[in-house]
């Protein structure tokens, strides 16, 4: 093991439980920092609008939806990360516009840290437009798949 391989450990292994600890706490993450001297970590979650500690975060709010797209539901992202369609570049993609889709359904993939996060559907529904483009970086919470869910099949 060289020298820079065991210097980088600690931080992937840092990395790693805080990507894990993003996802198990939910909610919108405010801010993270970092320090390598002594893996220090250091993150902040938006406080709930409601003002009541301990309730689930309320739904994400993302840009409204433009004109003409009532009825459609929203994939949204569940971290910061950055989106891609398919598992590998020049790859197939998950899904394509005018694809059904089932819950559960792997629709695309989010890079966070160096990891990859599956992005699935919460519901059925037919692909009707990807709101992002691939390799773009997201928000907690950014639409990024539009599914009209009166053409589940």
């Amino acid at each position: 093991m060289t020298n820079e391989s065991a210097e980088r450990r600690p931080l992937e292994e840092v990395c790693r439980g805080v990507t894990d600890l993003i996802a198990a706490a939910g909610g919108s993450l405010r801010r993270i920092a970092f320090r390598s001297g002594d893996a220090e970590v250091e993150m902040e979650w938006a406080a709930p609008e409601d003002g009541l500690a301990g309730t689930a975060p309320s739904a994400p709010r993302g840009p409204a939806p433009a004109p003409g797209t009532e009825g459609l539901v929203y994939v949204r992202a569940g971290m910061v990360g950055t989106f891609y369609v398919a598992p590998e570049p020049g790859g197939t993609p998950f899904v394509s516009e005018g694809d059904l889709v089932r819950p559960g359904q792997q629709v695309a993939i989010l890079e966070v840290m160096k990891l990859l996060a599956p992005v699935e559907a919460d519901r059925p529904g037919r692909v009707v437009e990807f709101l992002v483009k691939d390799g773009e970086s997201v928000e907690y919470g950014t639409p990024l798949i539009a599914l009209d869910p009166g053409s589940d099949g």
